[in-house]
């Protein structure tokens, strides 16, 4: 079934230099990605992002994480991708292994480069969607439809004024 799946390399992999090896990683999977961004992570993005986890008592760690305010200025920031492609889901999260780095095996992408903070914080590299619902969600979420390569949900065309930046002519 061709499904499509959010990717979200996370402010440690990106510290870490570990883009390219989880992309190498990924390519093992035989997905397509259709879409790819850098994103400045907002709070409100965020706590959107994992608001199922609102109510735990880590939900403050995860949100500063996942906009890595512990990581330095130059590391406020991740890759979220869509890839698509025959079971793209079950065939991500494969690859990415457990959430818990330390019960990830060592051969998937959370078991080689994930961690265990002193804090008990995961730094597990990278997100992907559990499930074809997260999935719609996430997607929806992090990307316009015009940021995708595919027409993957119905969408709508309407007319309104945007404030833009654009580059400066020399």
């Amino acid at each position: 079934m061709l499904e499509q799946t959010l990717v979200v390399i996370k402010p440690d992999g990106l510290k870490k230099s570990l883009t390219g090896n989880i992309l190498t990683r990924l390519s093992e999977a035989k997905l397509c990605i259709v879409g790819a961004k850098v994103v400045r992570v907002s709070k409100e993005l965020a706590e959107e992002h994992y608001a199922h986890l609102k109510d735990k008592p880590f939900f403050q760690e995860v949100i500063k994480y996942i906009c890595g305010e512990s990581y330095g200025e130059g590391y406020r920031r991740v890759l979220a991708l869509v890839y698509q492609g025959e079971d793209a889901i079950n065939k991500v999260r494969k690859l990415a292994g457990s959430t818990n780095p330390e019960e990830a095996e060592a051969t998937t992408i959370r078991g080689q480069f994930g961690r265990l903070t002193t804090k008990g914080l995961f730094e597990n590299v990278l997100h992907c969607s559990a499930n074809s619902e997260d999935a719609l969600k996430e997607i929806r979420l992090w990307f316009e439809p015009d940021e995708i390569i595919d027409d993957l949900y119905p969408t709508q065309t309407i007319q309104m004024t945007v404030k833009k930046n654009i580059w400066k002519k020399e």
